[in-house]
């Protein structure tokens, strides 16, 4: 019975003994993985070995200390052999780049060159402000039909009581950008809303295809106040749409 006994008291020490290494490593491992992911987001800056140009971006892949992480910001000038650091961004894991037909294990999303004065950029095409019409004549189409149909300007109106919610609206595609963040990015007007404001275009994410001068219906999820982190914030977005020409 004693041998019995301390055999028992043997084990319990040995499980507990185990549970609170297990219990006190896995913290401390989770520590270990933040630190790395803050110093790779904080550590975007080396030496220029390989860039290319791509769907509105350009992707660089940089060198520091042996170490080389590729970087995906709004199309920019960039010279192999060039010192440079990039804003922090979003990580992607096996992002594949379907304009470049190529899987990156991990690339950083960046807003884009730190202290960028001193580099042109050329991101105009690529950026996601409301874009200027200059097709000859103001557009104008007509509202989609149904419950959820809603013309721009009301999104923008309505977007605190549409907010994650369905919505369909009609109207003319006046600028396209594929491919970015693994989202082609269409803004959208109708001719309703103020210019002015910001509030006669509507940013809407896809994975569908589109060309400017189109005039789609576009069906998706409101979101408000979206925030995708590295600069990318809109007050409104019709997000993962379809879209029927």
């Amino acid at each position: 019975m004693k041998k019995f006994l301390l055999l028992f008291v043997a084990i319990s020490i040995l499980v507990v003994s185990g549970f609170i290494n297990t219990t006190l490593a896995s913290p401390q491992k989770a520590a270990n993985e933040s630190s790395q992911m803050n110093q790779d987001m904080s550590s975007l800056s080396g030496k220029v070995v390989e860039s290319m140009d791509s769907g509105g971006y350009t992707y660089v892949n940089i060198e520091k200390a042996g170490k080389k992480t590729w970087v995906a910001v709004p199309q920019t000038k960039v010279t192999v052999g060039q010192d440079i650091s990039f804003k922090p961004g979003m990580v992607m894991n096996n992002f594949l780049s379907k304009t470049l037909n190529r899987t990156f294990e991990a690339i950083v999303f960046s807003g884009g060159v730190s202290g960028s004065r001193g580099t042109e950029s050329v991101s105009a095409s690529s950026d996601h402000t409301p874009p200027k019409v200059s097709t000859g004549k103001a557009v104008k189409v007509e509202k989609a039909s149904g419950p959820d149909a809603h013309t721009v300007a009301e999104l923008y109106e309505k977007s605190a009581a549409l907010d994650k919610k369905v919505v369909v609206i009609k109207g003319q595609v006046v600028k396209f950008s594929p491919d970015i963040m693994g989202k082609n990015w269409i803004h959208i007007q109708d001719g309703s809303g103020d210019p002015s404001k910001g509030t006669n275009d509507i940013l809407v994410t896809t994975q569908d295809t589109a060309k400017p001068g189109d005039i789609v219906t576009v069906k998706g999820t409101l979101s408000k106040d979206k925030d995708f982190g590295s600069g990318y914030k809109y007050a409104v977005i019709v997000e993962d749409a379809s879209i029927k020409k």
